[in-house]
């Protein structure tokens, strides 16, 4: 069994480990040399251009992805030729376009904050003036850590996106205690595995933190599991599906957005659980049995390096950073540090969260100048 994924960032990389150990072939299509899934990128070309993608499709039995950007008439053109493809094109088109998940969602009965689709500054301006003056704005496609996303007091605030045509999603500013996620894997047949809800801290609308699982949550990580699953069920998603959740400021769960791929909230699962979720996801994408998702340990905490050390890599830290600290991991993604630029991730487990939480910040330390 040889899985090709598209894309050759760091999600693609951590699937290369657990692939070698259930003996399964990985072929990677990265976008430029010396990407983070160097290891196993097969193939160095544009995910955007069928004949590409379809030369790659066809030395691979499934076609899995490290990204959500690739177009709908090259997902299109995969299917058209047989090949099976893990999330399908239908899904996909749900994580691709933000007004389309919202669409999707309410349609499922999903709790999402009020929204709107907004094509000029007078949508906009009615929109705020019903919500109290203040919305958040996203360009419905393209938008990642942070980009894409403005909290607006004014029509004039997305003036510039308006100006670029298309309409634009703008919903209202939730007032939430937390962002939580949940993570689920389904495979093709229909089974579903939950992990435990995690919550997530963000730093200029960068996930920083996961702290696995969710302290104090009481009955919301029965809810979230079961929105995850009805999600993923009615969205026909296969692989690992990641709901970014708020928990409003009465304890209700509202889903801000989704991920249809192994995501950075469950980074931690590769340290902290049976079965992690790069393992998972291949095993959906085969249509294989899931695994086991339990936690090993009472708390996992993941913390995300980012920038990495200045005139450095992670490897010239490690001397220092694993010296006194041989219960924490450390996950290099191959790449070159750079301001906000995810460059790895540290990963502590223990008994008490408090240890745990400053175990994991101290080791991320030694990599942040």
């Amino acid at each position: 069994m040889i899985v090709g994924v598209i894309g050759g960032g760091q999600l693609a990389r951590m699937m290369v480990p657990p692939a070698v150990e259930l003996g399964i072939g990985i072929r990677v299509l990265a976008e430029v040399e010396g990407s983070s899934a160097a290891i196993a990128a097969t193939v160095v070309g544009d995910y955007r251009d069928a004949a590409t993608v379809l030369a790659f499709a066809r030395g691979v039995d499934v076609v899995t992805f490290d990204h959500e950007h690739v177009p709908q008439a090259v997902l299109a053109a995969l299917v058209e030729a047989g090949h099976a493809v893990h999330p399908g094109p239908d899904a996909l088109a749900v994580a691709q376009d933000k007004l389309v998940m919202r669409e999707r969602l309410g349609a499922i009965g999903a709790p999402v904050p009020d929204w709107a689709a907004v094509h000029d500054a007078a949508g906009l301006r009615a929109f705020l003036a019903d919500h109290g003056g203040r919305a958040v704005v996203k360009t419905p496609r393209g938008g990642y850590d942070g980009k894409g996303v403005r909290v607006v007091r004014d029509a004039a605030d997305a003036e510039d996106w308006f100006a670029a045509g298309g309409p634009l999603l703008v919903e209202e500013l939730v007032d939430f205690r937390r962002e939580l996620a949940q993570l689920v894997a389904r495979r093709p047949s229909g089974q579903v595995r939950a992990w435990p809800l995690v919550e997530t801290v963000q730093r200029d609308g960068v996930c920083a933190e996961v702290f696995a699982p969710a302290p104090q949550a009481g009955g919301l990580p029965a809810e979230a599991a079961a929105l995850a699953g009805l999600i993923a069920t009615e969205l026909g998603v296969t692989g690992v599906l990641a709901v970014e959740l708020f928990e409003d400021a009465d304890g209700r769960l509202l889903v801000n957005e989704l991920a249809m791929r192994p995501h950075n909230t469950g980074h931690w699962t590769i340290d902290g659980a049976v079965t992690s979720q790069f393992e998972q996801h291949l095993r959906a994408v085969l249509d294989l049995p899931l695994g086991d998702p339990s936690p090993t340990a009472p708390w996992s905490v993941m913390v995300n390096v980012l920038g990495g050390p200045a005139g450095a890599t992670m490897p010239d830290r490690y001397r220092a950073a694993l010296a006194d600290r041989p219960e924490v991991k450390f996950h290099s993604y191959g790449k070159q540090p750079r301001p906000g630029r995810k460059v790895g991730h540290v990963t502590a487990t223990g008994t008490e969260l408090d240890d745990t939480v400053a175990r994991a910040r101290a080791a991320a330390g030694f990599f942040q100048d």
